[in-house]
């Protein structure tokens, strides 16, 4: 057994994630995920639902634990991950059905959070779908105290972190021809949000 990174925030959250991606990739078949992170996601999801073509990316720093899960899961379905820093690399060329990105909003800054909506809309087919899931504001308001002061802290850290507001990434998605169709209450004060790119249907 490799030493793995891990995220225990991570394991939490796998069920209640995979429970809503169960769903809105059951007609996917490729998925790009947006900061790998760990690679526990990759590895989890992959594995329960074995249909999805799972390609890893993250900045360079954290490919060697990534690699670190698929060497241990030996799946055939997770593709080694890209260098992808939205700020500076080259988006990938393929085209997928899916973009995945968990934990990631609230710790890039705006202009980075602003490059992968555009990533997203470049990358997803006709009918693909963004699912970001994460903490989120909504009509200006938190949903819990507990986010009120996470966001705090996340801008005592870094000015350029915190929780985004909804209704300014749906006016990002729309610039990458999105449009938003569902959201989901998750645990811990979590949501998931999906947009869907190409017309309104």
């Amino acid at each position: 057994m490799t030493d793995k990174p891990f995220a225990p925030a991570t394991e939490r959250n796998s069920q209640p994630i995979l429970k809503v991606l169960r769903q809105e990739f059951a007609e996917a078949r490729s998925i790009l995920e947006v900061g790998s992170g760990t690679g526990q996601h990759a590895v989890f999801i992959a594995t329960q639902l074995p249909q999805l073509v799972w390609q890893t990316s993250d900045v360079a720093e954290n490919h060697a634990g990534i690699q670190a899960w698929m060497d241990d899961a030996q799946l055939p379905n997770v593709l080694a991950p890209l260098k992808l820093d939205v700020l500076v690399n080259e988006f990938p060329a393929h085209s997928y059905d899916g973009v995945f990105a968990a934990n990631t909003a609230h710790i890039m800054s705006m202009a980075a959070v602003e490059k992968m909506f555009e990533l997203a809309g470049r990358v997803l087919v006709d009918g693909g779908l963004f699912v970001l899931y994460g903490p989120f504001r909504q009509n200006g308001e938190f949903n819990t105290l507990s986010n009120a002061d996470f966001h705090r802290s996340l801008r005592q850290r870094d000015p350029a972190m915190g929780i985004r507001h909804i209704e300014a990434l749906d006016e990002l998605a729309a610039q990458g021809h999105m449009h938003r169709i569902r959201s989901y209450a998750m645990p811990a004060s979590n949501l998931i949000v999906v947009w869907r790119r190409g017309e309104y249907s």
